[in-house]
């Protein structure tokens, strides 16, 4: 979790929330690294998990990252979350819940759908005092 608040940082100074995401592979080694990068790029899609995603993807040279665990400062949202299951990780680790976008239990528990065909492992809430501040502190600089 230390890599993945130390990749949020990278968002600082930009218009982006500080979110931060690595993926790392069954040896331990981090395969993929992710910030938000939406209001930087333009790009709707351009979330953390999303973008460390795709690199772990590159990386490995395949969409399946069986094996692999995405660590993130924040409990996804929906469309993460279907990414998260699509490419087939096998593990969730995030800091902080999102009562109001959060679809790994706080609004909908998408990665744990009994309908969908990979539900990975989920540990949540590592961290999550250290992530929830560094979020807050952004939200209120961020409206000043």
């Amino acid at each position: 979790m230390e890599l993945a608040l130390a990749e949020a940082e990278h968002a600082r100074g930009s218009a982006d929330v500080p979110i931060g995401a690595v993926v790392v592979d069954a040896g331990g080694e981090v395969i993929g690294r992710g910030h938000n990068e939406r209001e930087a790029t333009g790009d709707p899609t351009a979330h953390a998990e999303v973008l460390a995603i795709r690199a772990a993807a590159r990386h490995v040279g395949e969409w399946r990252l069986t094996g692999c665990t995405l660590v993130v400062t924040l409990e996804p949202c929906t469309m993460c979350a279907g990414a998260i299951v699509l490419s087939r990780l096998d593990r969730l680790v995030f800091a902080a819940y999102d009562e109001k976008a959060g679809a790994v239990g706080s609004l909908w528990d998408v990665v744990r759908d009994r309908r969908l065909n990979h539900r990975p492992e989920v540990v949540g809430g590592v961290l999550a005092d250290e992530a929830g501040a560094r979020l807050r502190d952004f939200f209120i600089g961020h409206r000043s």
